[in-house]
């Protein structure tokens, strides 16, 4: 559904047509879908529920567990899948650095939108003192780091700070 439209047009389609199918149709029907947006008709619409296949992290990528759980999921898996089907490491570490400016200059866009607000204080944790361990874990490849080497980092930074 949507196949080939742009991303909006695409989600704009599907959740009409859950909307639809809903109020009308009455069916039950099976959404597999990467609109991560649409997860909110589950708490807009009664008989509306979301599912998820159950994934475990490695240090080395993903492993579908084969297991659907009640509950949306928590992260997209896209660039892991991409691996897992063979494309290059050059293709899917250029694919997060891309993800990763997309998703600040969404985040960015939707802060310049959003009117003022009071808001609660935000705590400080980090420091100016703190900084290199914050410019060191931005660096850590988690995909990459097995159990022991995490451990050995976090006393290594905890060390520096």
């Amino acid at each position: 559904m949507g196949r080939g439209t742009a991303t909006y047009d695409g989600l704009a389609i599907a959740w009409a047509a859950i909307e639809y199918l809903h109020a009308r149709v009455k069916a039950k029907t099976l959404f597999a879908t990467h609109y991560f947006e649409l997860t909110e008709l589950a708490e807009q619409l009664n008989g509306v529920k979301n599912y998820h296949v159950s994934v475990k992290e490695t240090g080395g990528g993903i492993v579908f567990l084969r297991r659907v759980e009640p509950g949306a999921a928590d992260r997209s898996y896209g660039i892991e899948v991409a691996k897992l089907a063979g494309l290059p490491n050059e293709v899917t570490e250029r694919a997060r650095e891309v993800l990763a400016e997309h998703e600040s200059a969404e985040h960015r866009m939707s802060e310049h939108l959003t009117p003022e607000t009071p808001r609660a204080a935000q705590l400080t944790i980090f420091t100016a003192l703190s900084q290199p361990v914050v410019d060191r874990l931005r660096d850590v490849d988690l995909n990459r780091l097995t159990p022991l080497e995490a451990l050995n980092l976090l006393a290594e930074l905890k060390k520096e700070l």
